[in-house]
């Protein structure tokens, strides 16, 4: 059965020196403890809740991470990771970087007597954190698998993000972080897919009465409206800022990669991918695979993705 792990680590001083008041690092530990160690790590919206069921905010990877799935529970010992400002925690630092969140992975692996895992599969900020975790604690990791992400934001996307950021802030000098939370998800989603995806999904008016309907923008308010209801606005502020800090230095990573991309990407674009790829400073591979859904295909995309997910595992053994 599945089970939480954790670490208390007291009033945590940031990078950028910040501080999580009574900041607690919460894990979840699913299948086979006697296996190799796999930790997975999603998205900014992603919690440690990998393969559990029954809720939406749940079981986020459960296609891939499940008895007799690429990433078999009956082989392999998974962690699922809580970023930091933790959403059971009231502490919200204004900022925080993918290597505080590394940092904070290692002493929660450390406080549960494991000094060095197998893998870290990271898609998106997870992929994100696992390259800083790789560059920062090089002997607690064997191999990464990065999925949508590289070792430097786009400028594209930091732009996208800090008009997200901005609806936010609005919303919260109005009174109504809710409002701000939803449009910037709005917005969010336009970069997540593709036009194309958009474009064969919707028609460009449900109907001819007054007010007009257009299906998409229906669409996109409910995705709206859902993230509202699970993401905390400053939480939402400080994770979206992390990214746009995010920096490695590709040459000092010499743990072997697996480079995962969908090259419809707008957010993390082949071209990044292309030159972490040449920059690491150990065995690296890139997979490409092709995508209407962008850079949620890592969240879509099961078919794609799990045959070299398969692969990636089976070299741990």
């Amino acid at each position: 059965m599945p089970r939480d792990i954790r670490v208390k680590l007291g009033d945590n001083t940031l990078q950028r020196g910040c501080v999580i008041e009574n900041d607690e690092v919460l894990g979840r530990l699913y299948g086979n403890e006697n296996g190799p160690t796999i930790v997975i790590m999603g998205g900014i919206s992603a919690s440690r809740f990998v393969a559990d069921g029954g809720r939406l905010d749940r079981g986020w990877w459960s296609t891939l991470v499940r008895p007799d799935g690429p990433i078999d529970l009956n082989k392999y010992s998974v962690i699922g990771f809580d970023f930091a400002p933790s959403i059971e925690s009231e502490s919200r630092p204004k900022s925080i970087t993918t290597h505080d969140q590394a940092d904070r992975l290692k002493e929660l692996l450390l406080f549960n007597n494991i000094g060095c895992v197998n893998a870290i599969i990271g898609s998106s900020y997870g992929g994100m954190t696992a390259l800083a975790f790789a560059h920062d604690f090089p002997d607690m990791v064997d191999n990464i698998c990065v999925i949508g992400a590289a070792h430097k934001p786009y400028p594209i996307g930091v732009a996208w993000r800090g008009i997200q950021r901005r609806a936010v802030m609005l919303g919260i000098e109005a009174g109504s972080p809710a409002k701000g939370m939803k449009l910037a998800r709005e917005l969010a989603m336009t970069t997540y897919r593709t036009a194309e995806e958009f474009d064969g999904r919707f028609d460009l008016i449900e109907t001819q009465k007054f007010p007009s309907k257009f299906d998409i923008c229906e669409y996109l308010g409910s995705r709206g409206n859902a993230f509202a209801e699970l993401m905390d606005a400053r939480r939402f502020l400080a994770l979206s800022e992390s990214i746009d800090l995010h920096n490695i230095e590709p040459e000092l990573i010499k743990t072997p990669t697996l480079l995962m991309s969908a090259t419809s990407d707008q957010l993390s674009p082949l071209a990044n991918v292309r030159e972490l790829r040449d920059r690491l400073g150990g065995d690296s591979e890139l997979f490409t695979f092709t995508s209407l859904y962008g850079h949620d295909a890592f969240l879509k995309e099961y078919d794609a993705m799990a045959p070299r997910l398969l692969k990636f595992c089976q070299s741990l053994n």
